[in-house]
């Protein structure tokens, strides 16, 4: 997800918006060290900076994976766009449905860019990123594998840079994709006086 972040976030934040990715290495981790962090968090963090926490759905029931995220947040003290309105919040939760990989399906024009040999179009099972089933990851590894790239396993960190810089934030079918994108979008539009 760093990888891809890296890449991707350039595309959509306007060009003198400054960021900084926390890669917790994993959601359990995550998880466990959130409440903590974002207690630190509400000591000093500043009305113009915002935080976006990133995470997979994997298996978990989405809802209550941001029921949790959210009591933690309001616990720190900090405010959702759940809690209060578009000009005041300071943290936003979204959730990659089911894993990264979702995401390059919802444009797969960037992944036929990184790895032309891969067809341009997809079958009518993967039309929708967000709804595939057993695992978007091993999806996307055999669909690449069969036109010829990564014949010994996915090379995760090298996909998403490979991905990420040519994904069209407009472009891209993943709901939850369009959800992350909008909330930076609407972290770094202009205020009103």
């Amino acid at each position: 997800m760093q990888a891809f972040l890296h890449q991707t976030l350039p595309a959509i934040l306007p060009s003198d918006c400054t960021f900084q990715i926390h890669d917790f290495r994993d959601k359990r981790r995550l998880l466990h060290n959130l409440d903590s962090r974002l207690r630190a968090y509400a000591k000093w963090l500043t009305p113009e900076l915002r935080i976006i926490i990133l995470i997979d759905r994997d298996g978990d029931d989405c809802h209550k994976l941001k029921q949790r995220i959210e009591s933690i947040v309001a616990g720190a003290g900090l405010r959702s766009p759940s809690t209060s309105d578009a000009d005041t919040w300071q943290i936003a939760t979204r959730i990659v449905t089911e894993e990264l990989e979702a995401w390059y399906f919802g444009d797969w024009e960037a992944v036929h860019a990184a790895y032309p040999r891969v067809r341009g179009n997809l079958s009518r099972s993967y039309r929708n990123p967000d709804d595939i089933k057993g695992g978007t990851w091993e999806a996307f590894e055999r669909l690449v594998k069969r036109h010829g790239y990564f014949a010994n396993g996915l090379r995760k960190v090298e996909a998403a840079q490979a991905i990420g810089r040519h994904i069209d934030p407009d472009r891209n079918t993943s709901h939850s994709f369009r959800v992350f994108r909008d909330a930076l979008r609407e972290a770094t539009a202009p205020t009103s006086p």
